[in-house]
């Protein structure tokens, strides 16, 4: 939100970011409930000319910009070895620690997560689901579109149970700066509604 509210690219939204999380780090409980469960962050940031991916361990982060095609991110870590920005310790700390060599190449997802990165696009999770479904309408993609798929719920997009969805938002961003940009937001725990 701090983001949005103090940047007017996306690619300054990403530095407003990464300078908090450099200040103020990062933490809180991501349930309501009594039970502590917290992750570090993942965020998709996009204005009419450019998009970013930033993601986070800790105040350590990686940010890939988005060439084209599409990208998703879920609740793991994606940025591997295509790292356009980073933090500026990031490598040392990982060699610090013995998880990297500092020989081979530099792999994010790899190196800061816990998750197989090799088998994120091939098993079936949230990421790989999103993945499939957004490739299956790449070129073709429309609000209608990116609604479907965060209302899928046999995906894993759509989460029930102990985890649930509690919201979902549709931007639609063109490039003509004539034109409106349309953000559209669930307004129930379940984008399904």
């Amino acid at each position: 939100r701090l983001g949005l509210e103090r940047a007017d690219t996306a690619e300054k939204a990403l530095t407003v970011i990464v300078d908090l999380l450099e200040k103020y780090g990062q933490g809180g409980n991501c349930m309501e409930s009594h039970m502590a469960f917290t992750y570090h962050n993942s965020f998709l940031i996009a204005d009419r000319k450019e998009a970013w991916v930033l993601e986070t361990s800790g105040k350590y982060w990686a940010a890939e910009k988005v060439e084209g095609g599409v990208r998703n991110i879920s609740n793991q870590l994606s940025i591997t070895t295509k790292i356009d920005r980073e933090h500026p310790d990031m490598k040392e700390y990982a060699k610090s620690k013995g998880w990297w060599d500092g020989e081979k190449e530099f792999d994010f997802a790899a190196t800061y997560s816990y998750v197989n990165t090799a088998r994120m696009t091939t098993s079936r999770g949230r990421y790989c689901e999103g993945y499939k479904l957004l490739n299956k309408h790449k070129g073709s993609i429309t609000s209608e579109t990116m609604m479907n798929i965060l209302r899928d719920k046999e995906s894993g997009i759509n989460m029930e149970g102990g985890f649930m969805t509690t919201g979902s938002m549709v931007s639609v961003l063109p490039q003509e700066p004539d034109l409106p940009c349309i953000h559209f937001f669930t307004g129930t725990p379940d984008p399904a509604r």
